[in-house]
């Protein structure tokens, strides 16, 4: 399941507030900025900085 385009718009990164993208697998959103990653689970974006995963 994929994010619609218009919810991707007005997603932002929780803790630095800046743009998400999403990865190339479509199972994650990825803040550049703050080098996290934010699951996606059953379709929902989970937006916890708790939760998020720190990219490599």
């Amino acid at each position: 399941m994929t994010i619609k385009a218009e919810l991707l718009e007005i997603l932002a990164c929780p803790r630095c507030k800046g743009d998400v993208r999403l990865n190339e697998d479509g199972t994650g959103l990825i803040c550049d900025g703050c080098r996290l990653l934010y699951e996606i689970r059953d379709g929902i974006p989970i937006m916890l900085v708790e939760e998020a995963k720190p990219l490599d």
